[in-house]
């Protein structure tokens, strides 16, 4: 039977004096240190027998090896928040809510989910967990404890209360109306709130000497993806020779639509999908064939492409990947979080997400301790809004719409208002 690392035992041993003084207890730990381990440690350690595990699909497999190699006896069950509904009973000891900011951070208003969840088991003791508590705000701090009776800003019933005194609300012009804005919480009083909650832990202290290294690989795309990004800056629409129609009638539309197909690939209003420029794919058959590789995608037909340029040399799942010398692909959401790719040789981005906590996430896909380096190529389309996302990201921005909107000189028609 597997044995703990002294450093995950001890976190275990204060994770339970926190739960069972605080029926709450946070594992702000980065990735790749075993906070799966140390959970289900810190459930053996509190007594539970019956508990409940919410992950993503992905992450399934894992810790259910977890479970069986370390000897862990009590009840486990693992769950998606989709399947939420299935869950019957409410009659479990303790959940584990892996990637918290992920399940309940959204803010001002909860998600649907969080509200879900805690109308049903805001009375269970949980273990949070999460290598980024909050990627993009302070204020997404509020509603992952608020989904526990047990929360230490329980006297305020709703995020905007709590935001009267932890917030710097600002007004936001978003051209067409002026709304508020809460993303400026005041850590400096939160923290002291929040901190008999929290344990965190660095893979410095871990023992990790691992570097992460970033190379760009510029690609140089076919001439018709760059005609149809200039057709559709000029006009805000492009209609295909088959008749389906490419329509950005807002910012948001044409941000999105130019950088999908920045890697090759557009969706149309109707709903379907193209593949239009294989540059990408054949970058990585050139380059890569002899390695064994995790690449990160961000739509869906851009996996499409993948497939009928790889075949069988490429899978999705996890287990085959570990077993076999297949090469992986994930979509970004499913992937960046809780997904150990380290029987990779390299990490192969062929498109770049907008968000900041996918970027970190996703790099840190390979990381292990005993591993010297990792080393991440990131396909880069030339003249497209790929160096300009990856600019922002990699210094903790999300590339958003008003960035977008800033570096681009195209003017979107106002809709008509309702009358």
């Amino acid at each position: 039977m597997k044995q703990l690392r002294d450093y995950q035992q001890d976190i275990a041993n204060q994770a339970v004096k926190i739960l069972t003084d605080k029926k709450i207890v946070y594992l702000n730990c980065m990735v790749r240190v075993g906070k799966t381990l140390m959970a289900l440690e810190t459930a053996k350690l509190y007594g539970a027998n019956k508990v409940l595990f919410i992950t993503k699909i992905k992450a399934f497999s894992s810790i259910q090896g977890d479970y069986n190699d370390f000897g862990y006896t009590f009840d486990l069950t693992i769950i998606n928040k989709e399947s939420i509904h299935k869950i019957e009973s409410n009659d479990f000891d303790l959940i584990i809510c892996d990637e918290a900011h992920g399940l309940f951070a959204a803010y001002p208003k909860p998600s649907g989910f969080a509200k879900i969840y805690k109308g049903r088991f805001s009375k269970v003791p949980m273990v949070l967990m999460s290598g980024t508590m909050n990627p993009e705000s302070y204020s997404q701090i509020y509603h992952q404890f608020w989904v526990s009776n047990y929360s230490p800003f329980k006297q305020y019933i709703k995020f905007y209360k709590w935001a009267n005194d932890y917030v710097n609300v600002k007004l936001k012009n978003l051209g067409y109306a002026k709304v508020n804005d809460y993303s400026d919480a005041k850590y400096d009083k939160i923290y002291p709130i929040i901190k008999p909650y929290i344990i965190t832990f660095t893979q410095e202290r871990a023992g990790f000497t691992t570097k992460v290294i970033e190379h760009i690989i510029p690609v140089e795309m076919q001439p018709v993806t760059y005609n149809v990004i200039n057709r559709l800056k000029r006009d805000l629409v492009v209609t295909a020779s088959d008749g389906r129609v490419i329509l950005a009638d807002t910012s948001v539309k044409l941000q999105q639509k130019i950088h999908q197909l920045g890697s090759g690939t557009i969706k149309f209003e109707d709903g379907t999908a193209k593949i239009i420029d294989y540059s990408k794919a054949n970058v990585i058959k050139e380059k890569f064939s002899e390695y064994k590789i995790g690449i990160f995608y961000k739509y869906k037909e851009e996996l499409t492409m993948l497939k009928e340029v790889f075949g069988d040399k490429l899978t999705t799942e996890l287990d085959e990947f570990n077993q076999t010398d297949k090469w992986i692909a994930y979509q970004y959401l499913s992937g960046r979080e809780g997904i150990n790719l380290s029987k990779a040789d390299y990490l192969v981005m062929f498109s770049i997400d907008f968000s900041a906590t996918t970027y970190f996430q996703a790099r840190a896909r390979m990381a292990t301790k005993d591993r010297e380096k990792n080393e991440i190529f990131w396909l880069l389309s030339k003249n497209t809004l790929d160096a300009k996302i990856y600019k922002a990201v990699m210094n903790k921005r999300s590339y958003t719409n008003d960035l977008f909107k800033k570096e681009i000189e195209i003017t979107i028609p106002k809709r008509n208002a309702r009358k």
